[in-house]
C-alpha cells in the first residue's frame, strides 16, 4: 500500500454521483472501485448516486455534471468532476494524498 490517508483519520466517506448507465458512469464507477480497493483496502463506504433515480439528492448536494465524485470524511468536503481514470489526481482533488508518488 502506498503513503497515502491513513494518518487522517480512517475511514473514507464518499458519494459517486452519475448520469444513468452510460459508458461513461460505468468508467468512473469502476475507476473509484479501483482506488478504494488500491488505497484503501475496504476501509471506505461508498455510496453511487444516480442522477436520473435521485435528482433531488444531486439537487441538494449542488451537483451541476456527473460523474462526480464527493468526499465527505475525513474533513474537508471536496468534489472531483470526470471519470476519475487519473487515482492520483482524483485523490490530491480529494484532498487524501498531499503530494504525486515519485
Amino acid at each position: 500500500m502506498s503513503s497515502n490517508n491513513r494518518g487522517l483519520g480512517g475511514r473514507q466517506v464518499l458519494t459517486l454521483f452519475v448520469t444513468g448507465k452510460t459508458q461513461r458512469s460505468s468508467m468512473a464507477i469502476e475507476n473509484l472501485k479501483r482506488l478504494c480497493e488500491t488505497e484503501f483496502a475496504g476501509d471506505v463506504e461508498l455510496q453511487v448516486v444516480d442522477v436520473l433515480e435521485n435528482p433531488q439528492l444531486a439537487e441538494d448536494e449542488k451537483i451541476l455534471a456527473t460523474p462526480t465524485v464527493v468526499k465527505r470524511l475525513p474533513p474537508p468536503l471536496r468534489k472531483v468532476i470526470g471519470d476519475l481514470s487519473d487515482l492520483e489526481k482524483v485523490l490530491l482533488g480529494l484532498d487524501l494524498r498531499t503530494k504525486p508518488q515519485e
